[in-house]
């Protein structure tokens, strides 16, 4: 790959999604896989699980001076609450990757490019584990990653394969397929 220059991701979801993994497992395969600079930051609220849940994640091919997604390239969202808050908060011409079970209420932008995938349908009733939505979401990340010229698919499946417990590297690596699977056929 080939990235010139600054590209922001957001993740955001609710508590217990995973949401923050996914976020390491993305700022690994940059800086470990791909050899580009990473900055991982991320915010939640007091709650164990169901409150809000956002990690952010900038990549470049030079030092970043700045951690915080100004405005992101591309974000995902996995609940209708992380996009209303930050759903429409993406560049210009930018992407967003929504779940369709929690997400409901799309408003869009005709700036904005946004897909909206089965995620926590295909970890949920495909691969019978909820708790594989983080991954599911991060293989259709990658798609549209590589896609962009940021980093390619398989830097993130070594990424999942470096970071899931061991023991769980086979569900996880199912999960990161299918979401490559439901981000392609999206497009």
């Amino acid at each position: 790959m080939a990235l010139r220059g600054r590209y922001e991701i957001r993740l955001s979801g609710s508590g217990g999604q995973g949401v923050i993994l996914a976020s390491v497992i993305v700022g690994e395969a940059a800086a470990l896989k791909e050899g580009l600079y990473a900055v991982q930051t991320q915010s939640y609220g007091p709650e164990a699980r169901g409150g809000y849940s956002k990690a952010e994640v900038v990549v470049s091919d030079s030092p970043i001076d700045y951690p915080k997604c100004v405005r992101p390239d591309i974000s995902v969202v996995l609940t209708q609450d992380a996009y209303d808050k930050y759903g429409l908060d993406v560049k210009e011409g930018g992407l967003v990757i929504a779940d369709n079970f929690y997400v409901r209420d799309l408003k869009g932008s005709p700036s904005i490019r946004t897909y909206s995938l089965p995620i926590v349908r295909v970890a949920r009733d495909e691969l019978g584990r909820e708790i594989v939505t983080n991954i599911v979401s991060i293989g259709a990340l990658a798609f549209f990653l590589e896609r962009e010229g940021v980093m390619s698919i398989s830097s993130l499946r070594e990424s999942v394969l470096d970071n899931v417990p061991k023991g769980t590297e086979e569900l996880n690596l199912k999960a990161f397929e299918r979401g490559v699977e439901i981000a392609s056929s999206a497009v």
